[in-house]
């Protein structure tokens, strides 16, 4: 069975623009034949890393929120999306102190799965916000899925996303792209294909 993709709304409007692009992605999932949930995080204030190191020994977070709801069902989900307007040329705070927490507890959960992130933006600063994004899928050892472009879609208000053909069909086809990876690896999985064995993870400094 092809595991469901997780698509996790951080903008504060819970129907905007970040919305819009997401459940392009969620429709097209949905006819290539693979479930999508959507999380939206809320508009009250989300707590960032303590670094008290409690999730090491519970692997869940001290602050019991929506992320640890996450934690619960990670091993249901496949690939996520991440989805995020742009505030100065970045993802939201929000979204930032949410992931902060959720990759810390999580990281060795995330190997293997697909990742990709969408930003949201006026005019400018998504290129920025997509790289911030991006990095915690790339130190966790997940997959990013890529599009035909830069996982963006532009406009001031959700009509005017509607308008942006361009980058409602960057999400289609990023949708396309996951769902057909999801399918492959579900494929390998039942030919009896390794997951990677990585070695004992090295953590240095530059303190001689």
């Amino acid at each position: 069975m092809v595991s469901k993709v997780l698509l996790i709304n951080g903008s504060p409007h819970e129907f905007g623009c970040t919305y819009t692009a997401l459940k392009e992605i969620g429709d097209t999932l949905g006819k290539n034949g693979v479930e999508s949930q959507l999380l939206y995080l809320g508009k009250a204030p989300v707590a960032g890393c303590i670094a008290c190191g409690k999730c090491g020994e519970t692997g869940r977070c001290v602050f019991d929120d929506k992320v640890n709801e996450v934690l619960e069902k990670l091993d249901e989900y496949g690939g996520i999306v991440v989805g995020s307007p742009v505030y100065y040329a970045g993802p939201t705070g929000q979204l930032c102190a949410f992931l902060d927490r959720l990759f810390y507890c999580s990281e060795d959960r995330m190997a293997g799965k697909l990742a990709a992130s969408v930003v949201s933006c006026r005019r400018g600063g998504a290129s920025a916000a997509f790289d911030r994004l991006n990095k915690y899928f790339g130190i966790s050892n997940m997959h990013i899925v890529g599009s035909q472009y830069w996982n963006q879609v532009h406009g001031f208000t959700p009509d005017d996303v509607r308008r942006d053909r361009e980058g409602l069909q960057t999400m289609r086809t990023l949708a396309q792209n996951m769902a057909w990876l999801l399918k492959s690896i579900e494929t390998g999985r039942e030919k009896g294909v390794p997951l990677p064995q990585y070695e004992e993870r090295l953590r240095t400094h530059f303190i001689m």
